[in-house]
């Protein structure tokens, strides 16, 4: 079975369409005199139908993970008596192989994941990417004292603009070695969540470390190497396990946005204006476009509500705000 939430959005979208011809053709008949007035007012007019548009049908996804260890002598030569797992961490974000890939080189972050367990530092390096809206949300999953076993993960929300998900954790003891996955898309073709999935995790190697065993003593690998996969002893190639994501829920956003009661005053201006936020709701970015859909000004969102533009040209603008929750308002602007 899927989830299905887009048929709704396809609908509007071929009604947009549809309005915008007659847009077009009517702005035809008003401006026959005026072509390059009527081409700005028609490009006006599809930017705020696009913006204002491009959020519906949104949702949200709850997700249970339970990544299940089965390391065992058999398969990986051997079960140290202190094998375990660090904490099973993460990032849910927008493109593919943002904090590793298979062939590249490990950062700093997937480096100390693999070499200590240490998850500060890649932590960090999604707070990074959450800056620069690459990403939603740092997963801080817990640890498992033993080699077989259970992770689990329950509640995990996932937005469809960050529908990718990356998992990772140290195989301990070991030289720099750790099991992941990597940029999976819980959206399938279609635009449906998928409602559930098991992928085979295996052992990879960082690439910093040469030792050649679970217990063996530092040796810094020089230069770094490429993330590869560990197809020869003691893992052999063999999955260590699975990660099953299993779909609990979908909130769609299509009538609830958050930013609703938000305004801009004056409006029209002078470029100097304010934002009304009576639910303080926390906001991200604000974004101005002019009328041929060209991004003109942009400004983190501040405190203090105040907000200067009057540097730019009088005329007709789309102004959209954006949440930290990444819900958009969008709203024609007009400076004077």
């Amino acid at each position: 079975m899927k989830i299905k939430y887009r048929n709704s959005r396809k609908s509007i979208f071929s009604k947009i369409g549809n309005l915008f011809v007659r847009i077009y053709f009517k702005c035809r008949q008003i401006f026959k005199d005026s072509p390059c007035i009527m081409l700005k007012t028609t490009f006006s007019l599809l930017l705020f139908l696009f913006i204002s548009f491009s959020t519906i049908g949104q949702s949200r996804a709850t997700y249970n993970i339970t990544f299940n260890s089965i390391w065992n002598a058999t398969d990986h030569t051997s079960l140290p008596g202190s094998a375990h797992w660090s904490k099973l961490v993460g990032a849910t974000h927008k493109t593919s192989n943002t904090f590793f890939q298979l062939g590249g080189m490990a950062s700093t972050g997937i480096k100390n994941i693999a070499e200590s367990g240490s998850n500060t530092v890649f932590n960090t390096e999604v707070n990074a990417q959450i800056t620069a809206n690459e990403a939603d949300q740092y997963i801080n999953g817990p640890s498992l004292g033993t080699g077989p076993g259970d992770i689990v993960i329950n509640g995990l929300e996932v937005d469809e603009i960050f529908p990718l998900v990356t998992l990772v954790s140290m195989i301990a003891p070991s030289p720099d070695w750790f099991i992941a996955i990597n940029s999976y898309n819980l959206l399938d073709t279609n635009g449906d969540w998928k409602t559930s999935v098991i992928l085979d995790v295996f052992g990879y190697d960082a690439g910093t470390d040469s030792g050649s065993n679970y217990t063996s003593s530092n040796i810094i690998t020089s230069p770094f190497q490429p993330i590869s996969m560990i197809n020869i002893a003691p893992i052999n190639g063999n999955k260590m396990g699975t990660i099953t994501i299993t779909l609990q829920s979908v909130l769609s956003v299509d009538t609830v946005n958050p930013l609703s009661n938000i305004s801009v005053y004056p409006n029209p201006s002078t470029g100097n204006f304010k934002i009304s936020n009576p639910n303080n709701v926390a906001l991200k970015n604000i974004l101005v476009y002019n009328i041929l859909g060209k991004k003109v000004a942009s400004r983190k969102a501040s405190s203090d509500e105040n907000y200067d533009f009057s540097y730019l040209e009088k005329g007709i603008y789309i102004l959209k705000i954006t949440s930290k929750d990444n819900n958009i308002k969008t709203q024609k602007l007009l400076i004077k």
